[in-house]
């Protein structure tokens, strides 16, 4: 069953792309302050905290560390029991609310400016656009669709990636209207570990449609299985999941040159986003 996932579903030009906290002498930030309004609201140190999403304790930390440290009380309290009596800000405290509040209408500006200007710049989209992708898939590699081939049950997209190699990914034809892909489309195309084979002999004919020749640069064994990771002539990196008996079969060191094989149903496309358009993901399981 293929399965069909918005991955982000704020890909427009208002996606933020840069994102940060306020944080206003290295100690007042967005949890202190979010604590500070809870207070105002509530006139309870309890409900305050719950209203911060903080534990009553913890809380408590927050006030004294804010009063111990500011040259001002910030913050007055009348214990009052497990409720926490009456609490309120000082004329110092509300003071510094506002200040903070402003700062972070002006830093919210400032960030939606850095975004509108990313979105702007088409260059620097196309090095974040698959940064957006969040997957459990352990190979992800950015590549544009060379060929789109329709057959009587499935549809064959080629993707060339950027050091010249290609892959071939099979998909429904549903699958494909979904994606909305088209020759020249971006794409991720993302590849489980366990899906991999390896072979480092001349390879003869093989039902397996995908063979990518790289070098190993690492090894990482882990008592049961190997990840054998190899580099591709573009500069993409491979990860296969091999058996420590397959390791020893094969005699695989660093530098040992070694063919990546996978059938055309192991890759997952992710049609990386336009302006208007979120990002996609067809799992052909």
């Amino acid at each position: 069953m293929a399965k069909d996932s918005t991955l982000n579903k704020d890909n427009h030009p208002d996606y933020h792309w840069v994102t940060g906290q306020l944080c206003l002498a290295g100690m007042l930030d967005t949890r202190m302050l979010s604590l500070l309004r809870a207070i105002e609201a509530s006139g309870s140190i309890n409900q305050a905290a719950k209203l911060a999403g903080l534990s009553y304790k913890g809380a408590w930390q927050i006030i004294e560390r804010a009063n111990n440290m500011a040259p001002k009380v910030l913050i007055s309290t009348a214990t009052g029991g497990s409720k926490g009596g009456g609490t309120r800000l000082t004329t110092a405290g509300k003071a510094l609310l506002n200040l903070f509040t402003q700062l972070e209408q002006q830093h919210r500006a400032f960030l939606a400016e850095l975004n509108r200007k990313l979105t702007d710049d088409p260059d620097m989209l196309l090095l974040l656009k698959p940064l957006a992708v969040k997957t459990s898939a352990t190979n992800q590699l950015f590549g544009r669709v060379s060929e789109i081939a329709i057959g009587a049950v499935s549809i064959e997209v080629r993707v060339s990636l950027k050091g010249g190699d290609h892959v071939v990914a099979s998909v429904t034809l549903d699958e494909w209207r979904t994606l909305a892909l088209d020759v020249g489309s971006e794409v991720l195309v993302l590849v489980n570990a366990s899906e991999i084979m390896l072979a480092v002999e001349t390879l003869p004919p093989l039902s397996a449609r995908n063979s990518l020749k790289g070098r190993v640069i690492r090894i990482l064994q882990d008592g049961v299985d190997a990840e054998v990771i190899l580099r591709l002539p573009g500069g993409d990196t491979l990860s296969a999941s091999i058996t420590l008996a397959s390791l020893r079969n094969l005699n695989l060191k660093k530098n040992s040159a070694c063919h990546a094989l996978f059938k055309s149903n192991a890759p997952i496309l992710a049609a990386l986003p336009t302006e208007a358009a979120p990002i996609s993901v067809i799992d052909p399981e």
